[in-house]
């Protein structure tokens, strides 16, 4: 059996594993990474682009449908649902390409297979061609999530789908029950809805989007009537019958059941991690809800092994992953002057029609933490980029201590609020209080000064509202 020795191995290639592995050899450390299916993982090939690619696609024929709002003139629109699903995978793969050549460029060993563990230091490789073993002190985990499959709503693939179906429709369904209303269903609800599909939405908890402020989820559920899906929550999915092309799912909500038939289903309730086949029995890794249990350094219970991204827990954000993967090299590296991450500074996004952004503690949480809170509200109604845009729905609220200023929360809804984000996701950085937000001078006109604007109007000072 042959053997390889590094510094550093990285089990899993996605956006945790390899910003991990290329990080470990910018320090200097011998690096490899195993990957066995594909580089960029989950997020570059199956989620994050290529999602984004078909939200584009929907987004510009929306613009199209409404040419007439800014005096143009357009006929006959129409679309190639292939051409749309063609153009994502290309994007995908085009990124795929992208992260083998940074690989390649510092000089990470790239092995295609499945790694486990086999011992201390040690990790057992099972390629095509047989297996052989790689050594290192330091063994990381980035093995990501999959989707989760529940009753009576498990994907076939073919009437009941995941989202790699989701992503490859080979024919538009004109009607979709979308089971799930996190980031995942909502964009595809939107995506859906925007090409012509009748959506409809079953959550089991009392509002959408649960994990959104309640002010977000309220102004999104009225977003989203009005284009026309049709949310129900508080409901599960009782029963689901299915037929040649489609399918007959019993709603329960609330003890009224209802019947909803639909050509197709996409299931969207969450994910587990992919903690099987690694080799953790008999090992201190101690795994929790299928997620791998880790300190603020992304260490496991066992010496020498490390777990970060969509495995090791919450939030599951491709950012957060890379994030954790250059904290815990530069850890291992002895690099000074890093901190533990701090998941309130987590910025998170929802690609739907409108976007939906959001960092730190919500209203409700905060309140419950013992703050008193100054909170602020403005309207995209308010802001001239916005109108003349053609984008006046939307709002931004800021939420700050009472006491000390402190910049505790942001939440977004509207045009580009997955871009805005970032101004308040450095602002919490920063640990910023609402004086340096105040004091900052946004350009005009764009939509960012309704950071400005929403700051002021916590404390009363707003202009334009």
């Amino acid at each position: 059996m042959s053997q390889q020795t590094f510094d550093v191995v990285v089990i899993g290639g996605g956006p945790g594993g390899y910003v991990a592995a290329i990080r470990a050899a910018q320090l200097g450390l011998r690096t490899a990474l195993v990957e066995r299916e594909h580089l960029g993982g989950i997020c570059l090939n199956w989620g994050c682009i290529p999602t984004k690619a078909l939200l584009r696609s929907a987004e510009i024929y929306e613009h199209i449908r409404h040419a007439g709002e800014f005096g143009l003139q357009v006929q006959g629109a129409s679309f190639d649902l292939a051409k749309i699903v063609g153009r994502s995978r290309q994007v995908a793969a085009q990124l795929n390409a992208g992260v083998r050549h940074l690989l390649k460029k510092n000089k990470v060993a790239v092995f295609e297979g499945s790694g486990r563990l086999a011992g201390p230091n040690t990790i057992r490789l099972q390629q095509k061609d047989g297996v052989s073993e790689l050594h290192a002190p330091h063994i990381i985990l980035a093995t990501g999530a999959r989707a989760r499959a529940v009753a009576p709503v498990e994907p076939d693939g073919r009437l009941v789908w995941s989202y790699r179906e989701a992503m490859t429709p080979d024919r538009m369904p004109k009607s979709l029950l979308v089971v799930g209303s996190g980031a995942i269903g909502i964009e595809f609800a939107s995506f859906y809805r925007s090409l012509g599909a009748e959506v409809t939405v079953v959550e089991a908890r009392d509002r959408i989007l649960p994990v959104e402020d309640a002010d977000v989820s309220t102004f999104a559920r009225q977003a989203f009537e009005r284009q026309g899906m049709k949310l129900m929550t508080s409901a599960t999915v009782a029963s689901l019958r299915k037929e040649a092309d489609g399918v007959i799912a019993v709603i329960d909500a609330q003890g009224a059941t209802t019947e909803i038939r639909a050509e197709r289903v996409i299931a969207a309730v969450g994910i587990v991690g992919n903690v099987e086949d690694l080799g953790l029995e008999g090992t201190g890794v101690r795994v929790e809800n299928t997620h791998i249990v880790t300190d603020a350094w992304c260490r496991t219970g066992e010496p020498g092994v490390y777990a970060i991204g969509d495995v090791a827990g919450a939030p599951w954000l491709a950012h957060k992953a890379s994030h954790e993967g250059m904290l815990c090299v530069e850890r291992i590296a002895g690099v000074e002057g890093i901190h533990p991450l701090d998941k309130t500074r987590i910025p998170g996004c929802t690609y739907s029609r409108p976007q939906i952004a959001s960092i730190g503690l919500t209203e409700e949480r905060a309140r419950e933490c013992g703050h008193e809170l100054k909170v602020g509200r403005f309207s995209f109604k308010g802001n001239g980029k916005a109108i003349a845009l053609g984008e006046p729905e939307g709002f931004i609220k800021t939420l700050f201590d009472a006491r000390t200023g402190e910049l505790l929360g942001a939440h977004m809804i509207g045009a580009e609020v997955t871009e805005l984000i970032q101004g308040l996701s450095i602002g919490k950085s920063l640990e910023t209080t609402e004086a340096e937000l105040m004091h900052t001078v946004f350009p005009h006109p764009t939509l960012s000064e309704m950071l400005h604007e929403s700051t002021l109007a916590a404390y009363g000072r707003a202009i334009h509202s």
